[in-house]
């Protein structure tokens, strides 16, 4: 046996399925701008990329329904006067979306209704979209915007000028302001929407209490030159990063927002691939997944005791540059989907890789999709920016399942959020567990006077013994016999054989020793000194005392072999000693010769 353990999960098992290709997203021409971004973003109604278009910047909105080889002249998300480098969709509203852009703008867009890339028109007849609102404050370039996951339109964007806004986008106005003072790599919102990670180019990890506006915790993060990326870990109070080591290596880390100086565990190494990690964290599942750029691979880890637990490695041929992943919402739970992500290839087409638990998928299964966040908000913006921290309401995977919609549920809201400080509430149950430790102080101890391993003496222990067992310790070794019999339930057969015959109720039967040992056995309340002078006579069996002789005949015997070893070894010893007077005579004779 190998003696391996193997971890239990549930997502032990989850394998990558790709697409083929006429069912990908094809004839795109995904943006080719270095701006280090994912370039796609996913909801349950639309994919959006990031468009190589000429005459200003301009992204693709394409309803996941209409897979294949998309037309070559589509309806564009036109505005921007500088290429997209990024956008972001509305949580709370499937239709709108953020945009941010080389030009220093951020561009608020609407899709239309029953929007189509196919529709019956002659292709100089498409008209593109506009935007519907418009936010300026930052004079160079917004390289990141992110919608807050809990309060309803707040808006993040970083920028170029080494600053994140937050801005209210019914107002149209910033309402606050960080300042970094480098360029932001990567930012990410907490659960209730009330803290803010950022990673930036010079290499420190930052923890904001944004309504403050100041860094909660600033701490270094990776050592490498290259970008490194943070995402929160949903409703827990850790952050998981990638980067790199100074030797180039990709690296991922898990930190503790109370105590961020180190990360949990250190750094782990994970190849040394030139490409940033992207890292997605899936709630539902408490899985993170690892898309790294320029590699076909996606990693996949559970959390598990404040540790990322390898699962597996979806492999593929073709790099990806760009990927987003789908909201939980959106995921095929007929199908035992998990997660869905949709990579770019070639910048020519998006493929859609779904992740399945491998079971049979008849009936709902409850325990791989728990209640996720729905399109209700927590709070509106300005509750948001009066200080209320709340988590958005939950909505039934089940309902989803059974095609009923999206319905609330009650009263589960807070339970995940038991499990953000589960490495230290779950120390407190540790001691009710011990608290059942006193049903083994007296089960298995109690038949413990059973020595029956003592009567295993040494031969010379049998020679001393065995003799006066015979005539003085008869009863008593019976005795021991019954005790050990009575330890279990057949104890009950000594008290039915008195019935077979009138003697059997002589008080001599029931003063033996064999009575007594039952007696104390049993109820412990018996004494026996009742006619105790009838022992001798009545409890001398013949059967024990033929059996001691043999038992003697067979010691003498060990003792007279005993005897013959013992002599055998002093003859061997004065032999030996005569040799050694040999020796140092010759010895003596040399000496006197030498000298």
């Amino acid at each position: 046996m190998s003696g391996r353990f193997v971890r239990s999960s549930k997502y032990r098992h989850v394998f990558g399925r790709p697409t083929r290709k006429e069912q990908c997203y094809d004839n795109l021409r995904v943006s080719k701008n270095a701006w280090d971004t994912n370039l796609v973003k996913a909801n349950p109604k639309y994919l959006s990329v990031n468009w190589e278009a000429g005459g200003g910047g301009a992204f693709a909105v394409i309803p996941l329904e209409e897979r294949g080889k998309l037309p070559e002249r589509i309806p564009l998300f036109r505005g921007h006067t500088a290429v997209v480098l990024d956008t972001d969709w509305n949580p709370f509203n499937d239709d709108l979306i953020a945009s941010g852009s080389d030009d220093g703008k951020v561009f608020l867009w609407r899709v239309p209704d029953n929007f189509t890339l196919r529709p019956d028109l002659d292709p100089d007849e498409i008209q593109d979209i506009a935007p519907v609102g418009k936010l300026s404050g930052h004079p160079k370039k917004i390289g990141h915007v992110l919608f807050n996951p809990a309060a309803e339109n707040i808006l993040a964007t970083a920028s170029g000028d080494y600053t994140v806004k937050i801005w209210d986008i019914e107002a149209g106005a910033p309402k606050l302001t960080l300042n970094l003072g480098d360029i932001v790599q990567s930012q990410s919102w907490s659960a209730n929407g009330s803290l803010l990670v950022t990673t930036s180019r010079d290499k420190k990890l930052r923890i904001w209490d944004v309504r403050q506006e100041r860094p909660a915790h600033e701490t270094q993060g990776h050592s490498g030159a290259k970008n490194s990326r943070a995402v929160w870990l949903g409703e827990h109070d850790r952050i998981a990063t990638t980067g790199f080591s100074k030797m180039s290596d990709r690296q991922l880390a898990l930190w503790d927002i109370r105590a961020p100086r180190e990360p949990i565990n250190g750094f782990k190494t994970l190849d040394s691939i030139s490409g940033v990690c992207m890292p997605f964290w899936d709630e539902g599942t408490q899985c993170l997944y690892l898309a790294g750029r320029g590699d076909g691979n996606i990693r996949y880890f559970e959390l598990e005791n404040d540790k990322f637990e390898y699962l597996a490695e979806y492999k593929s041929a073709d790099p990806q540059r760009g990927i987003a992943f789908m909201p939980k919402r959106g995921v095929n739970t007929h199908d035992n989907e998990v997660a869905r992500a949709f990579k770019t290839v070639n910048d020519s087409y998006i493929e859609p890789i779904s992740f399945i638990v491998p079971r049979r998928a008849e009936t709902f299964q409850d325990d791989i999709y728990p209640p996720t966040t729905g399109l209700k908000p927590a709070m509106g913006p300005s509750e948001w920016l009066a200080g209320k921290e709340a988590i958005p309401p939950k909505i039934s995977m089940a309902n989803l399942y059974e095609g009923e919609g999206l319905k609330e549920v009650t009263g589960v809201q807070d339970a995940p959020t038991s499990t953000m400080g589960a490495s230290e509430p779950e120390a407190a149950p540790a001691p009710k567990a011990a608290e059942p430790s006193p049903v083994k102080k007296a089960p298995e101890p109690t038949p413990e006077p059973t020595p029956v391993a003592k009567p295993a003496p040494s031969m010379k222990e049998q020679g001393a013994s065995m003799a006066a067992m015979v005539s003085k310790f008869a009863d008593d070794e019976e005795a021991e016999t019954v005790e050990e019999d009575s330890s279990f339930e057949e104890v009950q057969k000594p008290v039915e054989r008195p019935a077979r015959s009138p003697e059997a109720s002589s008080p001599s039967i029931k003063t033996s020793p064999w009575h007594q040992k039952e007696e104390e056995v049993k109820s412990q309340a018996a004494s026996p000194a009742k006619s105790s002078p009838v022992i001798t006579p009545v409890a001398a069996p013949s059967d024990i005392s033929t059996g001691a002789a043999v038992a003697a005949d067979a010691v003498q015997r060990e003792i007279g072999a005993i005897k013959d070893l013992i002599a055998e070894q002093t003859k061997t010893i004065a032999s030996q000693a005569q040799q050694m007077q040999s020796l140092t005579a010759e010895i003596e004779s040399l000496k006197a010769k030498l000298g």
